[in-house]
């Protein structure tokens, strides 16, 4: 008995990746007409947007800004900029998709111990206020008032005050429903196996239907160079094993997004109390699954670092810790923009910030399918920079 051919799904365009910037895409080009399917190997949000520790970014990171140089974080400008008109979309979004998202933007904060690092956080932010950042130098009583929570070791902080949090369970399953709301299908526990052009666009083959579509968008994460060979780029995207530990609930206290420049470190407390400390400490592999798992090691630096910087929280109980993939490129741009080599197909990722990134991600993607342009110069983000600087 011969086997069934598999089911065939005909669209208009179709998303790969469950994540909040494929679901975003999604909800956008639906809300927009378009007949959209959306294809997720495994479950929406269960990778790097909803296993991070919901912070909303809006400053250059210290970690490479005092690793590499001076034109670095130049040309990180853009990106930055991105950032931050994508904060301004996270607070409407969700009454727009009819869901609390949990958004507070109180501000960020840098903290610094030593005066040499308060010197280099007064010159970052010096230079992101040039350019038209919010940041600011705050020390002694100025800082004390506006964060009694830190230790007094802390002696000067760069304020950023588009920063926030949010809950990152709730944004990418948000826009899915809307994106259903408008007509789009979502094919969850569907791996994409192959993406080929044919005549009128693109045939992929998945792990359930065959699905012919006019456009594509590529916004698998890590999953994403291997789709993108088969269009012909190399995209250049590593998998990052980190992760995330969250205390018992407490009363409020700390209303900011805190990072350390002496260490690595996120600290946040989300609207249930919990505290959310984070940073991008290194997850460990499971030799038998190859899944990222809790670290002990990390942990312990983690908590080691935030009790230095908030010292009452080391009377406090971890509860929980997971762990998750971040993706990376090699210079910490996004890549967005459509493929040279096969006109319709496009791919967005933006690395480590991509929650904070997502909802205008989703925009420019949507502006980029529909040949609009989407309001911005995203020449520094360009898919074949890689192998050009290699040519050149």
């Amino acid at each position: 008995m011969s086997k069934a051919a598999p089911a065939q799904v005909g669209c208009d365009v179709l998303v790969i990746g469950g994540g909040i910037s494929g679901c975003a895409t999604s909800y956008y080009l639906a809300r927009a007409g378009h007949c959209v399917v959306l294809a997720e190997e495994h479950d929406l949000n269960t990778a790097a947007s909803g296993r991070n520790a919901g912070s909303l970014h809006g400053q250059l990171q210290f970690e490479p800004y005092r690793a590499r140089d001076l034109r670095w974080s130049l040309d990180f400008l853009p990106a930055l900029r991105f950032l931050n008109d994508s904060l301004t979309i996270w607070h409407q979004v969700g009454e727009e998709l009819g869901t609390d998202l949990e958004v507070s933007t109180k501000g960020g904060l840098l903290v610094a111990d030593t005066d040499e690092d308060a010197a280099q956080v007064e010159e970052k932010a010096s230079l992101e206020a040039a350019h038209g950042f919010p940041a600011e130098l705050v020390t002694g009583s100025a800082l004390r008032s506006l964060a009694p929570y830190l230790s007094h070791a802390m002696v000067a902080a760069e304020y950023c005050a588009s920063e926030g949090k949010t809950n990152p369970l709730l944004a990418a399953p948000a826009f899915a429903r809307a994106a259903r709301r408008h007509g789009a299908r979502i094919l969850i526990r569907t791996r994409v196996l192959t993406v080929g052009q044919c005549d009128g666009g693109f045939e992929v083959t998945t792990s359930g239907p065959v699905i012919r579509c006019q456009k594509v968008v590529l916004a698998a994460g890590g999953r994403t160079p291997v789709l993108a060979a088969q269009l012909g780029i190399t995209v250049p995207i590593t998998d990052e094993p980190v992760q995330v530990h969250a205390t018992e609930p407490m009363a409020p206290v700390i209303p900011h997004l805190v990072y350390y420049a002496g260490g690595r470190l996120t600290l946040k407390q989300a609207r249930s109390g919990t505290l959310l400390i984070g940073g991008g400490w290194p997850a460990s592999v499971g030799a038998a699954t190859g899944y990222p798992t809790v670290s002990t090691a990390s942990m312990r630096d983690n908590l080691r670092v935030a009790a230095h910087v908030a010292p009452w929280m080391s009377s406090v109980r971890v509860i929980r810790a997971w762990a998750g993939i971040g993706n990376a490129t090699p210079d910490l741009r996004p890549l967005i923009g459509e493929i040279p080599a096969a006109p319709g197909a496009f791919v967005g990722m933006f690395p480590h910030m991509g929650l904070t990134a997502g909802p205008l991600m989703g925009q420019v993607l949507a502006a980029l399918v529909e040949g609009r342009d989407p309001g911005r110069d995203l020449h520094s983000f360009a898919l074949d920079r890689f192998s050009l600087a290699a040519l050149g």
